[in-house]
């Protein structure tokens, strides 16, 4: 890169991430004078922002090189972490959302403390900061500095080494991410995730057409042809035994994962805690999902592409979207294209820490040395703890370029320790009422240990390594340990059952096109698996197999059919069942028996808990 077009990269990156800055400053300047305006973004965010930032928080740097070099090395069986969120998004936006809301909660572990005990509470804040703290926050700065450096050549740019750039990047990311999270709150983070996920969307969508263009030499059908006719494998999203996301785990082990993920992890559910009401946070989750669509497109597609020009000659699976970029992207979009993939690490590294400060704050702080804080002494406690949290987390994420090979292997299976037992808590908690608090410290315990013996301990110690992949052990433990509460809950129930006490603070009428959304979003996946399979892109004999065209079509019309029930008779349905959610037992004494044709959609509950 010349001097001349690096100058005009940095300061056009320069002027990308200003203006996200001062829109994020001017949106949310006054929402941060109280606890709920800090935490929650004052209960403001509409659905376009939740589901922006939701975007921009799941996606990152790591994720464009990695994805793009794994279907460059196999093929697109990967995308399973992303495609199939949509079917554990839907849960939360459908069935989980609504008491979150309902019960008026800013946390996790709190909704946790309600329905069984202080003691619960405070187990599932150890395993999220555990997890925060010495894995995912800085294994997201750590990953989002190396792609940077495979994007653009930072040694020998600013003549330093490749550790002083590690460095550099890492505490330049850092302090940008932690500036929004500590004096921002939750609303500037959701404001600028959501400016720098249209920036990602708008260039992650350009590269794949860019790419087709090269590979076409000049023209983009022939090198959609090209993809599509040579080397139809790489499309093959069916993943076998031999491959790292085989087909089986999607229905196992995977839903456990981004069940967890989409419907119970502090730092993404956080920003649907903030949602001005029920339809809007609904709104927001329920899109999200359609974003993941087009995750194959400019995630996995592009390392293909690579493969074609390049086949097997890459040194690194890792290079294939870098070189990408520097074939393709014009010098003019380099400064944006450098200011969104920075904006993808530090949105996520700034959601987590604002999740992670606002938990010690509302968890430990609030809720066992000060009940009646004030809420600016609770904001600052927050961001004194932020700054430390983000301290020891630039610190420890450059240490981790001395790590051993196999590093990003270890820390995928790492967040097994706290994914599984904490989504089976919350899944035994909202759908049973005897269940004590003790069977959630059980599990909890025997997971860790479990779950160490499986993955690392027999080999360690006994010299027996259990050949199956984690994934599965996910599913495995899963089932083992919901069956431990069921069975502790049925031998030493609790004394009363447990009753969910409305304190909804927002209106909580749900949005009307949730239920046809969630059906076309699963129709969607389903056609996005037919497309990438061996009777639709993948076939070999031609550009897809005769038995393409009916499968998409009887999808279609599966999807119209259950979507024309939503709208007619299941919409009402659902509405009614969200307005008794709301009701408490002294609310349906005092009215007696709710009539069936009361039409609740458009009746406002605002019953609080006495």
């Amino acid at each position: 890169m010349s001097a001349g077009n690096l100058w005009f990269t940095l300061l056009t990156c320069a002027l990308f991430m200003g203006i996200v800055a001062w829109v994020s400053y001017v949106k949310s300047k006054n929402d941060v004078s109280d606890s709920a305006g800090y935490f929650l973004a004052g209960r403001g965010l509409n659905g376009t922002f939740i589901a922006g930032s939701l975007l921009l928080t799941n996606l990152s740097a790591e994720q464009l090189v990695g994805l793009n070099g794994q279907a460059y090395r196999t093929n697109l069986s990967n995308m399973a972490w992303e495609v199939t969120a949509a079917i554990p998004i839907i849960i939360m936006g459908l069935y989980l959302l609504p008491r979150y809301l309902g019960g008026n909660f800013t946390t996790l572990p709190e909704f946790l403390s309600k329905r069984f005990d202080e003691g619960v509470r405070l187990y599932t804040v150890i395993l999220f900061m555990l997890g925060y703290v010495f894995v995912t926050s800085p294994s997201m700065l750590y990953s989002g500095a190396i792609a940077v450096l495979k994007l653009f050549d930072v040694p020998g740019i600013f003549g330093i080494s490749y550790e002083q750039s590690i460095w550099v990047i890492v505490w330049g990311i850092g302090i940008i991410g932690a500036a929004y999270a500590i004096f921002g709150g939750l609303k500037a983070v959701a404001i600028s995730d959501t400016l720098n996920g249209v920036g990602l969307l708008v260039i992650g969508t350009l590269v794949p057409i860019l790419g087709f263009i090269w590979l076409g030499g000049g023209n983009f059908l022939d090198g959609v042809k090209e993809l599509s006719t040579n080397h139809s494998d790489k499309l093959n999203a069916i993943g076998g035994p031999e491959d790292s996301v085989p087909f089986g785990t999607i229905f196992t082990g995977m839903i456990i994962a981004n069940l967890f993920y989409w419907a119970s992890n502090q730092y993404v559910i956080q920003r649907t805690l903030g949602a001005q009401n029920l339809a809007e946070g609904q709104k927001g989750v329920i899109i999200s999902g359609f974003y993941k669509l087009l995750i194959p497109l400019f995630m996995m597609v592009p390392g293909v592409i690579v493969f074609h020009k390049y086949g097997n000659s890459l040194e690194s699976v890792d290079l294939a979207y870098p070189t990408l970029i520097a074939e393709v992207l014009p010098t003019w979009l380099s400064g944006i294209f450098l200011a969104v993939l920075l904006g993808a690490v530090f949105s996520s590294f700034n959601s987590l820490l604002n999740s992670a400060a606002t938990m010690f704050a509302l968890d430990v702080y609030k809720a066992r040395f000060n009940p009646k804080v004030s809420d600016k002494k609770l904001i600052m406690v927050s961001q004194w703890f932020g700054t430390l949290l983000a301290l020891i987390t630039l610190f420890i994420a450059p240490l981790l370029m001395y790590a051993p090979n196999g590093l990003w292997d270890l820390i995928r299976k790492f967040t097994g320790f706290f994914n599984v037992p904490i989504i089976a808590i919350v899944l035994v908690g909202v759908l049973t009422k005897y269940v004590p608090a003790i069977a959630c410290k059980v599990i909890t315990i025997f997971h860790v240990i479990a779950y160490y013996m499986i993955i690392w301990g027999t080999d360690q110690l006994f010299g027996f390594k259990w050949d199956i992949n984690f994934i599965y052990v996910y599913a495995i433990l899963f089932a083992v340990e919901v069956a431990i509460m069921l069975i502790i809950g049925t031998i030493k129930p609790r004394s009363t059952p447990f009753e969910f006490k409305s304190r909804a603070a927002v209106e909580m009428i749900p949005w009307k096109y949730a239920l046809s959304s969630s059906i076309l979003l699963l129709a969607l996946v389903s056609m996005t698996y037919i497309v990438f399979s061996p009777i639709g892109l993948a076939y070999a004999q031609s550009i897809v197999s005769p038995y393409f065209w009916p499968a998409i079509i009887g999808v279609a019309a599966i999807a119209v059919f259950f979507m024309f029930w939503s709208v007619k008779f299941w919409n009402t349905r659902y509405a009614d069942y969200v307005a008794k959610q709301q009701l408490n037992k002294e609310d349906i004494k005092k009215r007696g028996k709710l009539v069936p044709n009361i039409k609740p959609a458009f009746v406002k509950y605002t019953n609080k808990e006495v």
